[in-house]
This record gives structure tokens, C-alpha cells and sequence, in this order.
């Protein structure tokens, strides 16, 4: 790309983000101008404005819903909001989408910049590009995630005022109220919302919209447990306590040993993202820093091998960061999954062609095949449906063809271009050898040798003698010897070889493309069993938390063994589909869907709890059939954080695996071993040279 274009391009994109910021300038003192207005008009009883700001943003969220990259994000921006403006829809669409609006107000413009500034490189673009996407994503998720983690830290204090708040008035209400009054934080709206419910005319329904609404699965346990005391009264437990304060303290014990394992998973997993994202935007730094310090490395790097081996990297760097936020992933919510319930594969499947192909892909019902991805989707906790993850497959295997294609003839490209662009001597002497006299002599050989390769190029059948008859006839070599024009037709000879095998592609490449096909069409498959190795490290702290409830539960009046799994279900992730499956076959026959809850999840230590569960329903009562929580108590708990160290180090040395894996590519795969076998190769040609010299 040339200077001026260079410039011409910048000047267009500075005048357009310059436009962009004096539009939205223009459009705040509108807003401004038209909510006086507007207060105005809705005193008088006219109608509204012509313009308002927050239509515009309604418009645009709707909008922002029908883009699949921007849903994302928004859906995001949503999970942090609806934190602080609990049951605010409008508010929480609105903010949703003016936060994304003015994020986009810069993101435009710096993918317009990075566009015409690395034009002329596609695979930089693309390096680049993907770079910006992963830091927008690891920052929307670090928001979200740090609001979390400061609720459930807000949470801790809120519940020693309410501790406080209870023993002054023995009424679960007042003291929710007294604190909620009291404290400016954002827990103190949730506080709100809960003794709303709590003094509703319905309060077991109110109870049911809130639970769909709660920030996290400890606020669904304080509210449920407030709603029971004040139904049932508060009673005593067997140390004199009141038993709802010794259960909140169980409620609080439970936060504070998620706040700390988050908080050394954020630690351990802090840095690795940004080690693995930095290989890419080292391969043009060390590229260039290996040219113009070992020469015989250029031809490596600008040609085909050195493009292949950069998109091994970019590749790389992609599969690692997404297995990293895979290991990671300590949310408990995952708003995706949640506020997605029509996905786009469902809506693909619907269409009659693709469910013919899909149909005919997916194994059939009652098939071993059948059952064992439909127990792999259970184990790995997926929401998705069988039909939906064969879509997946399909798309995806399509998808990379395509793209492997695409690949390939950019490969040829590269190779082609470098043919053109590389400056030789006769002698094959490189441009980074050469004194300026000799790169100018090399220039124009450069030239003679391009103008016969258009000529020539496509006609596989040019013999040498062809070649060598276009050279003499060019003032260049008009008078050249024929020792030189022998070097030369073996140089052209040697370039037009290549070029006419780059023009297509060729046979293995198919072959290579539809293998990459079916590692794509498997990805989906490797990707759940990753998720259930991943799922395997958790599941026993889940079980912990559901000894938690149930030792909660357990010396409450009135519970029974139905309550127990709504409780379960409400604060589960792992075991929720089959806990789910379990709640609402319970009342056409308990003991049959405990048994069927069993089959669907077979953890040993769940299974222990559910064979307890079973015992209660017709045998024993409930206190009874968990009496070994409240003796081991201490031994759960210290065996609580035993598990979480255990969980940290796994999770751990899993992400280090993935997360300097691109990094060690980079300087052992792209550095290090071309500097070592192209330095043998060049050492190896020069002592050949010199003996035949002596």
C-alpha cells in the first residue's frame, strides 16, 4: 500500500469518527433539550417529542438482538445490569444498549484503522482483528464477573446486619426492612425485593418470579429461608440457637468459600489469557527480527511454509483461549444458556432441507449411539438439544472446507507473490546479501524474469529452450554468455514450476480440507468432553452445597423431600437438568423419579444423597436420614476446602497447559527450529560450495 493511500485512508477514518462524536454530542443535548420537553408535554397532557434518545436505544436493542456477535455481548452487559435494576426492564434495556452503543462508537472506527492500516497483509488483518475481539470479550466477562464477586461480597455484610437487625426484633421481615433502609449498597435493593415478597398478599408466587430474577443461587437460599421462618415460625435448634440465624451463617460460610476459591481462580487465571492472545501479536515482531538478523531465513518466512506456520499459531492461540474460559468459567449463572431458548440451530433444524440432512447424520432413537451422546450432553451439563449439536457438526465441518480452501488459495497466493518479489542474482544470491549496486542489478533481472513469467505462465508444456529463446530476445540478456543464460533459464525455469503448481489446487489439499472436516465435524464431541472432564472437577463441591441445603432444610418443619429438590434445583448447575427432570415426574410417582434421577446421574456421592432422599420418602423421616451431616459437620467442611485446593490446582495446571502452549509454539515452532534447520541447510550448501571450490 502506498503512502498516500496510506494517508487518504486515515484522513477518511479520523473524518469519520469525527463525525460519529459530533453526532453523538448532537444527539445528548437533544436529549437533554427534548426531556425538558417532554416534562413539559406530560404536564399539559400533550403529546411527546418527535425525538427521544431512549426510543432510539429501545430500537437499537432489538436490533442488537438479531445480530448474533452484538447479542452476545449485550446479553452480557444485561447480566450486569439487571443486578442493580432489579425488575427494571426498561431501565436495564436501555443502559444495556447504551453501553453497547458507545462501546461500538469506538470499536468501529479502530476496526476501520486496523483494516487500512494492515490492508496489504491479510493474515495480520485477521491476527489483529481476532485480538480486538478477545480483549472486548475478556473485558464485557471481567465486568460481569467483578460485579458478581462485589454482590456476593456486599452479600456477606448484609447478612451480620440482618443478623443483628434479627436479634433485636425476632422478626424476619422487620430486620430485612431495617437493613435494607440502612444500607446503600447494591444488595440493599435485593433486600427490597425480598421483603416485598415477604409482605405480598401471594408471597409463595412472588417468591417463584424472584427466583427466576436473583442475581446468584445464595439470595434464592436467604430468600426461601426467610419466606419458611416467617411462615412457619423460627425454633430452636439443639445448641438453644435460633435456627435461622445458624442457617444464615450456613449461607454465609457457603459465600465465603466461593469468594475465595473465585478469587484464587481469578489469581491463577489472571495472566494466562493474556499470555496466549500475546503470541499472535508476536509473530510479525520475530518475523521481522529473525529477516534482519539471519538472512537465509527470508525466504522461509515471506513464503509458503512461513504462512503456514503462522496460521498453525493463530489457530493455536484460538483453541487454547477458548479452552482457558472453558477451564475457567466459575459463573454460576450462564445467561446464554438462559435467555437463549430458541437458538439459531433451532430455528436452521425447523427448515425442512436441513432436518433431511440433519436426520440423516444423527444416529436414531433407541440406538446405542443415540443413548451415548445423549448421556455426554447430560454429563457435560449442556442445554442443548441432540438436533441442535448435530447442527452444530454440520455447519461447523462445512464451514472449515470452505475455509480450508480459502486457506489454501491464499497459501498459493503467497507463494506466487513471493516468486514475483523475490530479488535474486544469478548466482541466487539474496537481496539481504546484496551491496546497492547489486540489489539494483537484481531489480532489473527481477524484471525481465516477471515479464517472462506472465508471458509463459498457465502452459505447463515450456521447455527450457523456450525459456532460454525469451531471454535472448530481451535487451538484458541480449548479449549475455551462455553460462549466464543458463543460470537465468534455470531460474525462470525453476519459477514458472512453481508458479504454474500454485495457480490450483491441487489434489491432497482436497483430501486435507475434508480431513479438517472431519475434525471439525468431530469438535463439537471433543468440546462436551472436555466440558464433562472440566464438570468432573466440580462436581463434588456441588454435592457439598447440596448437603448444605439439606442440612438446612432438615429440622424446618413442614419440608419434605419434594421441597428438598426444588431447593436442589434452584441452586444447581451440574445436576440441574436431571434434578429438573426428577421435580416434575415427583408427583407421578416419587420413588420412580429418585430411581430415574439416579440413572440419569451417576456421581457416587450424589447418588448417595438421592438413595437418603428415597429412604425419607416412605421409610424415615428426613432429620433421620441425614442425621450423619449434622455429626460430620466440621468434617464436611474441612473437607469443603480440601476439595476447593484440589479443584485450584487442577484447574490450574490445566489452564498453564493451554495457556503457554501458543507462547512455546511460537518460539520453538516458529523461531527456533526454522533458525536451526534453514541455518544446517545454509551451512550445509556453503561447505559444498567451498569443496568445490578446492
Amino acid at each position: 500500500m502506498s503512502t498516500n493511500t496510506l494517508k487518504f485512508i486515515l484522513i477518511v477514518s479520523s473524518a469519520i469518527l469525527g463525525f460519529i462524536v459530533l453526532a453523538y454530542i448532537s444527539l445528548m443535548r437533544k436529549l437533554d433539550k427534548g426531556d425538558k420537553k417532554l416534562a413539559r408535554q406530560l404536564k399539559q397532557g400533550t403529546k411527546t417529542s418527535k425525538f427521544s434518545l431512549d426510543v432510539l436505544y429501545m430500537k437499537l436493542y432489538t436490533i442488537y438482538l438479531k445480530i448474533p456477535g452484538l447479542k452476545r455481548y449485550l446479553l452480557k452487559i444485561r447480566r450486569r445490569l439487571e443486578i442493580i435494576n432489579i425488575q427494571d426492564e426498561y431501565q436495564t434495556r436501555r443502559q444495556a444498549s447504551s453501553s453497547l452503543t458507545k462501546a461500538l462508537i469506538w470499536i468501529i472506527p479502530l476496526t476501520i484503522l486496523i483494516i487500512a492500516i494492515s490492508s496489504s497483509n491479510p493474515l495480520l488483518m485477521v491476527t489483529l482483528l481476532l485480538f480486538e475481539i478477545f480483549i472486548i470479550e475478556s473485558l464485557v466477562e471481567g465486568n460481569v464477573n467483578k460485579l458478581d464477586n462485589l454482590l456476593l461480597k456486599q452479600q456477606i455484610e448484609f447478612f451480620a446486619e440482618i443478623r443483628h437487625a434479627y436479634h433485636e426484633s425476632n422478626m424476619v421481615e422487620e430486620a430485612i426492612y431495617q437493613v435494607a433502609q440502612t444500607n446503600e449498597q447494591e444488595v440493599s435493593l435485593q433486600a427490597e425485593k425480598i421483603y416485598e415478597i415477604l409482605i405480598a398478599d401471594d408471597p409463595e408466587t412472588e417468591l417463584e418470579k424472584y427466583y427466576d430474577i436473583a442475581p446468584n443461587s445464595y439470595l434464592k437460599e436467604f430468600a426461601g429461608l426467610s419466606y419458611l421462618t416467617k411462615e412457619f415460625g423460627d425454633r430452636k435448634s439443639d445448641s438453644g440457637a435460633s435456627l435461622y440465624l445458624r442457617n444464615l451463617n450456613n449461607i454465609t460460610q457457603e459465600m465465603q468459600l466461593e469468594i475465595l476459591k473465585r478469587d484464587k481462580l481469578n489469581y491463577v487465571f489472571q495472566s494466562l489469557s493474556v499470555i496466549a492472545l500475546v503470541a499472535v501479536l508476536l509473530l510479525e515482531p520475530l518475523k521481522s527480527w529473525a529477516i534482519s538478523n539471519f538472512t537465509f531465513v527470508e525466504t522461509f518466512y515471506n513464503g509458503k511454509l512461513g504462512t503456514v506456520a503462522e496460521l498453525i499459531v493463530v489457530i493455536l492461540t484460538i483453541i487454547c483461549y477458548v479452552m482457558i474460559r472453558k477451564v475457567k468459567d466459575t459463573t454460576k449463572n450462564n445467561i446464554m444458556e438462559m435467555d437463549n431458548e430458541h437458538p439459531w440451530q433451532e430455528k436452521l433444524y425447523k427448515r425442512p432441507i436441513t432436518k433431511t440432512v440433519v436426520n440423516a447424520f444423527m444416529p436414531k432413537k433407541k440406538t446405542k449411539e443415540y443413548a451415548k451422546i445423549t448421556k455426554l450432553l447430560k454429563d457435560s451439563a449442556s442445554t442443548q438439544k441432540i438436533e441442535w449439536m448435530y447442527v452444530n457438526k454440520i455447519v461447523m465441518a462445512i464451514v472449515t472446507f470452505i475455509l480450508s480452501i480459502f486457506i489454501f488459495n491464499y497459501i498459493h497466493n503467497v507463494a506466487t507473490n513471493w516468486v514475483y518479489e523475490e530479488v535474486l542474482l544469478e548466482d541466487g544470491t539474496t537481496s539481504m546479501m546484496m551491496s546497492t549496486t547489486e540489489k539494483r542489478k537484481g531489480q532489473k533481472i527481477l524484471e525481465v524474469d516477471n515479464k517472462i513469467l506472465d508471458k509463459l505462465k498457465g502452459n505447463n508444456s515450456i521447455t527450457k529452450e523456450r525459456i532460454r529463446l525469451e531471454l535472448s530476445l530481451t535487451d538484458y540478456y541480449a548479449e549475455a554468455d551462455d553460462e549466464t543464460l543458463d543460470k537465468a533459464t534455470q531460474r525462470v525455469y525453476i519459477k514458472l514450476k512453481t508458479i504454474n503448481a500454485e495457480s490450483q489446487i491441487q489434489w491432497y489439499e482436497v483430501l486435507m480440507a475434508m480431513g479438517f472436516c472431519v475434525i471439525a465435524y468431530m469438535f463439537p464431541n471433543i468440546l462436551l468432553i472436555f466440558q464433562k472432564k472440566v464438570r468432573e472437577l466440580e462436581m463434588e463441591d456441588e454435592v457439598m452445597q447440596f448437603q448444605t441445603i439439606i442440612l438446612m432444610l432438615m429440622k424446618i418443619e413442614r419440608v419434605n423431600v419434594e421441597m428438598i429438590l426444588e431447593w436442589m434445583e434452584r441452586y444447581s448447575n451440574i445436576f440441574r437438568v436431571p434434578i429438573s427432570k426428577c421435580v416434575n415426574n415427583y408427583e407421578s410417582g416419587a420413588w420412580e423419579a429418585l430411581e430415574e434421577l439416579k440413572e440419569d446421574a451417576t456421581y457416587p456421592k450424589f447418588v448417595g444423597i438421592v438413595e437418603s432422599l428415597q429412604a425419607a420418602v416412605e421409610k424415615i423421616p428426613i432429620k433421620e436420614a441425614f442425621d450423619e451431616l449434622e455429626t460430620e459437620r466440621e468434617y464436611y467442611k474441612e473437607k469443603r476446602k480440601e476439595s476447593n485446593e484440589q479443584l485450584i490446582s487442577k484447574k490450574g495446571l490445566v489452564g498453564k497447559v493451554f495457556g503457554f502452549a501458543p507462547m512455546i509454539i511460537l518460539f520453538v515452532g516458529y523461531l527456533i527450529a526454522p533458525l536451526v534447520v534453514l541455518g544446517l541447510m545454509n551451512m550445509g550448501s556453503t561447505m559444498s560450495s567451498m569443496q568445490g571450490m578446492m
